[in-house]
Order: structure tokens, then C-alpha cells, then sequence
């Protein structure tokens, strides 16, 4: 159980604590972001959040859960909701009509509205931060939006050139040198530069955990890590070199390891954190472990950023079915990190 990563590790601990609110964005209203917030109001401890999404759609969301919570419409951050009620930042309008478990442009849009409208309040010192419900890329491309997902809309309108994804939960943390590209456009983005600073990134993406001296494992390209040149020298003339530079910098890296023992190892407690080479290298194993207890950390960002470890499930959406679980641990990973701020 390395480094203090379960949840425990940060229970108790409320966004109150911070002199600004957290932001949590709705997500794509036809999925289950709606649901898990509302769950997240009604059943834990959400003092101090506020909601950035529409009123209507929230009003839904709790009405299906049967009670027990009221939505709140607020202007301004800052506002003061009593006990079990929702505040809403009206933002993102959803058509009455829209059709639970559907993609569709005006889905998309409306996701699309509340991560900017987010993106601008954290900008201004109006919220600590950001918690991000799931949102679904085509129905962001059905909109006329040209970035993949979050974390590259965050990258973009926040001008962060430097930039990683961070998946973490109760037994791993992984960081991302590519993210939502092609696999044959992923392994062109290993070279020595992209590699140096993903380590940098999980360096800086460990610590803000609470670990002081992270221990950062870098997982190889090819199998065996390239078996001395066997199966490929990307792992000997790329990555070996951005790992020799990184420890030159003082930091605790070390690699390439082959990749299909590096993760258990991290587990283990080998490592504090793995950069793994490509999205689904990194993703499988920290999703194999579970989703329930897993965030999503955009580390390089002038504010803080954590998201749920899932989609937005469409095949459930709208039935009451939907575990807040990722979103809860998410909310306490962001108040810690704003703490720690």
C-alpha cells in the first residue's frame, strides 16, 4: 500500500478548509455526471463545492435519487447554501428533451461550456479548483470542439505548454507521455524531450500527494523494455538517456523497466510513481484495479484538476445505478492538493 494513497488518507478533510469553493463541472448531461454529483451531495460530505452545470438537469438528477436533497440556484461562487443542498452555477443549458444515454451536439455543448465557464473562474481566484464529472468525445466533436477530452481543452485555453495526465488510486500512480492519439502516433511521441519531461511532471504530480522524495519508475516502449536492442532500440536511445538526465536533475528516476512486471512492482511499493510510455500502457493496469477509487490529475495546470477514472457511461445513465465512488475520492484528492497549495 504505497505512500498513504487510500482515500482514508484524505478523509475528513473538506473543501471548506480553502478560502475559495471547488468547481465541479457537470459533464455530459445525457450520462451519469448529473447522477454521481447529486449522489455526491446527497450521501458525502460536499461543504463548500459548488456545481457548474444547469439547473434543470441537476433538479432531474436529484428527483430520480427520491429525495433528500435541494439544488440551489447560485450567481456567485462564493454564495452560502444551507446543509444537503446543491448550489448551480447556471451554466451549459441542456434541452428538456434531451435523450439520457444518446450522443449528441447539444450534450457536448453544454459539457463543453461548463469546463470553460470553470476554467475561467479558477483563472480569477474564484475557486480553488476544479473536480471534472466524465464528458464524451464524440458528442464534443459533434459540437464543433476540436480537442479530444479534458485535459487538452485545459492545456489550450490555460496557454500550459507543459502538461501531463496523472491516473492514481488506492495502490498506483501512472503518468502519461502521450495521451488520446493513435497507438502509431504515440510511439513517434517517444523521444527524449517528451520522455524528460513526463518524468519532471510525475515528479511534480507525486509530490503534490505528499511525498517528498518520489521514487519514479519509467516503463519501457517495447516488450522487455527492448531486450538489449532485441526487440527495439527506442528503449536504449531514447528513454535510457531521458532517464539519465532526469537523475542528473536530482531526480529519483530510474529505467526502463519492462513494463509487464513495472506496474506490479509500483503496487508492491517499489516505486511511488510509473510513467508509462502510451495511454492504454499506463490506463490498463490503474483501471484493472479498479474505477471506483480512482482519479484523474492533470498536473501542470496553474490550478488544480482532478476528474473521475470513467466514461460516462451511457448504458446506465439515467437509471439511478451510478457509483459516485470516483467522483468522492476525486473531491478529496482536490481538497488535499488545494490544501497543500
Amino acid at each position: 500500500m504505497p505512500n498513504g494513497l487510500l482515500i482514508a488518507h484524505f478523509g475528513g478533510m473538506t473543501s471548506s478548509m480553502n478560502s475559495k469553493p471547488l468547481a465541479i463541472t457537470m459533464g455530459d448531461p445525457a450520462g451519469i455526471g448529473p447522477e454521481i454529483i447529486a449522489k455526491l451531495f446527497r450521501n458525502h460530505d460536499a461543504a463548500g463545492a459548488i456545481v457548474i452545470g444547469d439547473v434543470a438537469a441537476m433538479e432531474r438528477a436529484a428527483a430520480k435519487l427520491g429525495g433528500g436533497l435541494a439544488i440551489q440556484l447560485i450567481t456567485q461562487p462564493d454564495a452560502v447554501v444551507p446543509a444537503k443542498t446543491m448550489p448551480v452555477l447556471q451554466t451549459g443549458a441542456v434541452p428538456v428533451d434531451l435523450r439520457m444515454g444518446e450522443i449528441s451536439r447539444e450534450a457536448g455543448q453544454a459539457a463543453y461550456d461548463c469546463i470553460i465557464k470553470a476554467i475561467e473562474l479558477s483563472q480569477a481566484g474564484a475557486v480553488s479548483g476544479i473536480v471534472t464529472a466524465p464528458i464524451h468525445k464524440e458528442a464534443l466533436k459533434m459540437a464543433g470542439i476540436s480537442q479530444p477530452g479534458h485535459t487538452e481543452i485545459l492545456a489550450e485555453r490555460t496557454g500550459t505548454r507543459h502538461f501531463g495526465m496523472m491516473l492514481a488510486n488506492d495502490e498506483l500512480r501512472v503518468m502519461l507521455v502521450s495521451i488520446h492519439v493513435p497507438l502509431v502516433e504515440a510511439i513517434r511521441l517517444v523521444t527524449f524531450d517528451a520522455v524528460l519531461e513526463t518524468i519532471r511532471l510525475a515528479d511534480k504530480g507525486t509530490r503534490a500527494f505528499g511525498v517528498e522524495r518520489p521514487r519514479i519508475a519509467v516503463a519501457g516502449l517495447n516488450p522487455h523494455a527492448g531486450e538489449n536492442g532485441l526487440f527495439g532500440r527506442e528503449d536504449i536511445d531514447i528513454i535510457a538517456p531521458a532517464v539519465a538526465a532526469a537523475r542528473d536533475e536530482g531526480l529519483d528516476a530510474s529505467g526502463p523497466f519492462a513494463p509487464d512486471t513495472v506496474f506490479m512492482r509500483a503496487r508492491e511499493g517499489a516505486f511511488d510513481c510509473v510513467v508509462a510510455q502510451y495511454h492504454d500502457q499506463g490506463l490498463i493496469p490503474v483501471k484493472y484495479l479498479g474505477v471506483d477509487n480512482g482519479v484523474n490529475v492533470t498536473v501542470g495546470l496553474p490550478f488544480v484538476r482532478t476528474s473521475v477514472d470513467h466514461g460516462t457511461a451511457f448504458d446506465i445513465a439515467g437509471q439511478g445505478r451510478a457509483d459516485p465512488s470516483s467522483l468522492v475520492y476525486a473531491l478529496r484528492v482536490a481538497e488535499r492538493m488545494t490544501t497543500q497549495r
